[in-house]
């Protein structure tokens, strides 16, 4: 995230006069496309109020968008900055976040670091995250780029425990990417489902480890957990806390799961 705006992102996004323009009609819960304004700054964002959260089985009704925000508060306290600015506020529809919009307004948002393949036309550097076959029958590979950017995504959806990383939550935006959708996050029971399973048993990066302790120390100050008290539960933190306690002791990436099914559906 970049320093020199983000502040200035925060008081727009949490003071700013809220425009609705449409609803995002591919999300699964109400997404709303507005705009902020302030004087003469204005800048898109997306909003997401509680009242349109789907109910879910597992996951606590109305809780969602705490979710939301305690990844993107994560994301920045560990240094990751993946999160787009996000805050907790009143709107029209009600109280729910507002993450600021990142990528271009229109048109394509892939960053292509995920793949389906033929077999045998993997991209160079790939991690192979499963073999499977297509409609009629053809092999294919799913696959996702190696790249250290990315390995640090995964880094942080181990700690999130993100129950959906889907390869359609991350946008290009110039030269990065971000990542969004988090509402399926920071629950007490292990529930690590994402994409980005071909880094499993890889040690951690340096840069990581030192996000992860930052993390942790965090927790343990109690500055972090006091962020996240109104938005988890006491059990969620606790096991945020262990959650990555454990990755830092191990010193590597999780490997995919036997015993549950452990991969987002879709997986776009």
């Amino acid at each position: 995230m970049p320093t020199d705006t983000s502040a200035e992102d925060l008081d727009l996004l949490t003071d700013g006069e809220l425009e609705i323009e449409g609803r995002l009609v591919e999300a699964s819960n109400v997404a709303l496309r507005v705009w902020l304004t302030d004087g003469d700054r204005r800048i898109p964002a997306v909003y997401k109020p509680i009242r349109g959260e789907r109910p879910l089985w597992d996951f606590p009704d109305g809780t969602l968008a705490g979710r939301e925000l305690a990844a993107a508060t994560i994301s920045t306290v560990g240094g990751w900055d993946l999160v787009p600015p996000t805050v907790l506020r009143d709107g029209p529809l009600g109280p729910g976040t507002v993450q600021r919009w990142v990528g271009p307004l229109d048109g394509d948002q892939d960053t292509g670091l995920v793949s389906i393949d033929a077999l045998g036309e993997v991209p160079d550097g790939n991690r192979i995250v499963l073999h499977a076959r297509d409609e009629i029958g053809r092999l294919i590979v799913v696959s996702h780029s190696g790249a250290p950017e990315v390995k640090s995504l995964a880094t942080l959806d181990t700690v999130l425990n993100n129950a959906d990383r889907k390869a359609g939550a991350l946008i290009a935006d110039a030269d990065r990417f971000w990542v969004i959708d988090h509402g399926l996050v920071c629950h007490a029971e292990e529930k690590l489902r994402t994409v980005f399973w071909g880094f499993g048993g890889e040690e951690l990066a340096p840069a990581d480890a030192e996000r992860v302790r930052r993390v942790v120390a965090g927790l343990e100050e109690g500055t972090l957990t006091a962020q996240l008290a109104p938005l988890l539960t006491g059990e969620e933190i606790e096991m945020l806390h262990l959650r990555a306690a454990v990755l830092l002791d191990e010193g590597a990436l999780p490997v995919m799961p036997e015993h549950r099914h452990a991969l987002p559906w879709p997986i776009w």
